[in-house]
Order: C-alpha cells, then structure tokens, then sequence
C-alpha cells in the first residue's frame, strides 16, 4: 500500500539559510538527511518544478522557462497554467501506474490547471471588462475553491504576489493544504510556499528584511510538519534554486534596439514591442535571456552582439543549448546567461516616457519578460497610499483606473536566481525525514524516484 507523502517547497531556501532563524527547518534537518540539488538551466519557477515532477531534462519537458516565445502566433506568452504545457508523465502519473489507488492534491505548484491530479488550487483573478482584478483561484473539482474560500477568505492574490507580497500568501496556502488533507487524506501532496523568494529578490539574501522572512515561512513549515507528521506522513522539503545578492539588470533588448534588431509599434505615444516584426529580440527571465532571432542570417551578428555586451556571461548556440538538454523548439535561438551580480530586464524603450502603460503596474502576463520591478512601489510616487486608495476608489464607482505604481528603476533589485548556484551551499537542497534524501549532490531531476521511493518503499 502507498505510504502518505508530502512535498513542500520552500523557494529560495539553501543549506545556508538553515540556522537560528529556522529552528523547525534547522530541527528537521538534522534529524534527516540534507541533499544539494542541482538545478536545470534555467533555475527557475516552472522549470524546476517540471524537472521535479518528470524527471526528465528540458528538452524533453519542454518548459525552457516561466515563458517564452510562440513563433507561430508570434506572441511572448509568460506564466501561463496548462498542465498540458509539460510534454512529459508526471511523478502522480507514474506513481498510479504502479498502483492505481495514488492520489495527489497540487497546491499551489505551477501548471496546475487542467492537471490529472486529483485535487489542486491554483492563482486565478477575476479580470473584469472595466480593468478590475479581483483575488481569487482556480480549483479542481471547482467546489473546492468555493468551500476554502468560504472558510479561509478570498485567497489573498495581492499578497501573492507584487509590492504587497508578504506571509500572507504563504500561510493562506499551508491553511488550505491542510484543511484539504483532512478532507481527501490523499496519498501524495504538493505544496507551494513562495514568500522567502520575495524577500530575497526584493531586499537581497543578507538582508534583515530577509532573515525576518526566514523566521516567518519557518513557522508556516512548522504548521505543516505538525500536521502532516500527526497523521504518519513522510516529508520531503525541497527548493527550486538559491537567490544571489545582484547590483543591477542587463538590458539586453536596448542592446539589440541599439542595432535595429528590435522593432517597436508607437501607440498614443508610448511604445509596444513589435516581436513578430522584429529580427531579434529577448525575452528575459531573471538570469537567463532566450534571444529569438527571425532569419538564421542574422544569427553570428546577433551572437556577437551578445557576446560583447557588458554583464552577459554565456551565450549558448544550438551545440550549447545540446549540451545542458534545453535544446527544445520553445527555446531561443540563443540563450544568455548573466555574470553572477546581474540579471535580465525586459525593458525595450530608450526614454521611460515611452514606456507602455502596463511597465507601471502589476501585469505578468502583457510583459514580454519577468518584472522583479513589480515587488515595488515607484519610490518616487509622493503619498503612495493615497494614490493607491483614490485608485482603488475609481474602480470601485466603476471607473476605469491604472494602478501605475511600479517603479522602472531595475537598481532597485537586490537579488535574482537562474545561474547554477556555486557553492552549492547557496543553490537548491532536498531534506527528508528519517533520511529519506540520498546526500551529496543529485540533479533535480533526481526529486522524482525520491518521491516515487517514499510512496512506496518499506520502513
């Protein structure tokens, strides 16, 4: 019979950030085994969790990042939800081929709708007609979205995510998790717990506002362990990458503007990237940049471009892509990666007066790249609450209102991940209770037999 197991991971923790501040981390691990893990390129959100699940590098997953580009439509698509997106069986999957009872609730983990797992929760705000976002989540079966929301409130979607991030989020999840634990007492469950990486990225990993954050997630992880060890489950805690300490971004769009590679769309005076019509263009995704170039001709002039430019430490070709396995179609024709201290920026403007409207405020999705810049309130905004309320206000009478409170100053960013982690001290680990983690250093693709060999392996 399958034994109870659970996966919760806690983004941005490192064996380094295991000590005084994380007593029921800390207590955990020295009573297991800690494994360093090594990270898929890049390390980032979807692709470490897709590594995770399957198995299976990238150029088999095909997830080469929390978004890319679609040629066919010719659109950059980030943060999208599909499970149907990851081209390879996932570790439930696996798990009920061998034994047809296995059951699974995803809460909270990425590309969580339309999945074959039994039970999952997922982000998923109400985008009214009149520009209203309204906090809510998406559930499978979707009577459990209206039964948590009922106990616990509205799932606190800006909380999740933006300037207003905060342990609110993270608690919200672990509530719930438990809650449908109690309800289902499934056989595998994987959790979410994204509010450490929010610290790191916006105040840096050495930060006071950072080992705050560690006591903070270490309380809701021990809320798990005593629930989930109550009922004789086997825990497994798990990291997606480590979070350095960066100065600045690289804006490698400007760069390939600066030689006529991008193409822009003037509307109302303020510019859209115009990625179909451009020869080449990146999209940025922390440390890493997938640069999509349209004619093959144009690739060693791009190349070297990229080559040459100050803060980019890689640039990966099709033999380079071959050989760290992302070399799937979704991929860049080229794939950069930053020095350590650096990251990738989206932006493609030249004067911050044409940037689009949406650059200011909070829109993952409409961005051709991910925004750090969005954890934010622009520092130069006089009476930043009010503004917000007399926004929040107009929506509410039914007007239509910009919340353009993001800041565009990159500088502002203190920390970002998707280089491979050296030491490995700082990079991603695998802790299992009662030694159920091998040691040593394993690729993350390894995170599946671990999990496969807790459900069903003795003692």
């Amino acid at each position: 019979m399958p034994h109870k197991t659970v996966v919760i991971d806690v983004v941005g923790l490192t064996e380094s950030r295991i000590g005084a501040h994380m007593p029921r981390l800390k207590a955990f691990a020295e009573s297991g085994a800690l494994t360093h893990l090594t990270p898929p390129l890049p390390a980032v959100t979807t692709t470490s969790q897709s590594a995770m699940l399957t198995g299976v590098p990238v150029h088999e997953h095909g997830i080469v990042g929390n978004g890319w580009y679609d040629r066919e439509s010719a659109e950059v698509r980030f943060w999208k939800q599909s499970n149907r997106l990851v081209h390879a069986e996932k570790v439930w999957e696996t798990a009920r081929r061998r034994d047809p009872s296995v059951t699974c609730a995803q809460m909270f983990w990425w590309y969580n709708m339309y999945s074959s797992a039994d039970w999952s929760v997922t982000p998923r705000p109400i985008y009214k007609a009149d520009g209203r976002k309204i906090p809510d989540c998406y559930s499978e079966p979707s009577e459990l979205r209206d039964r948590l929301q009922a106990d616990l409130g509205a799932f606190p979607l800006f909380r999740f995510w933006g300037p207003a991030a905060s342990i609110e989020s993270s608690r919200w999840i672990a509530e719930a998790s438990i809650r449908v634990d109690r309800a289902h007492d499934q056989t595998l469950s994987l959790i979410y717990l994204p509010h450490l990486d929010y610290a790191l990225q916006k105040f840096g990993p050495a930060s006071e506002e950072a080992r705050a954050a560690d006591t903070e997630i270490d309380a809701v992880v021990g809320s798990l362990l005593d629930h989930f060890q109550s009922r004789g489950t086997r825990v497994l805690i798990v990291s997606e990458y480590g979070v350095e300490p960066v100065s600045d971004a690289v804006h490698i769009n400007r760069v390939l503007r600066g030689e006529g590679l991008v193409r822009v769309r003037e509307e109302e005076g303020l510019e859209l990237l115009d990625a179909g019509a451009s020869r080449a263009f990146a999209v940025a995704d922390h440390q890493v940049a997938h640069v999509y170039v349209r004619d093959a001709a144009d690739l060693p002039a791009v190349r070297a471009l990229c080559e040459r430019t100050e803060g980019v430490d890689l640039v990966l070709d099709d033999d380079g892509k071959r050989a760290l396995a992302i070399d799937h179609e979704r991929a860049g024709d080229l794939v950069l990666v930053s020095r350590p201290g650096r990251w990738f920026s989206y932006c493609y403007w030249l004067d911050d007066t044409r940037a689009p409207d949406f650059a200011r405020t909070v829109d993952i999705h409409r961005k051709p790249g991910y925004d750090p810049c969005e954890l934010f309130i622009d520092p130069e905004i006089r009476c930043p609450k009010l503004k917000i309320a007399a926004t929040l206000l107009k929506k509410k009478l039914g007007f239509r209102a910009l919340m353009d409170v993001i800041p565009l100053d990159t500088s502002l960013v203190r920390g970002s991940h998707g280089r491979p982690a050296d030491p490995p001290v700082h990079g991603p680990v695998l802790i299992g209770d009662r030694g159920r983690s091998p040691g040593g250093v394993m690729p993350m693709e390894g995170v599946r037999d671990v999990i496969l060999e807790s459900l069903f392996s003795g003692g």
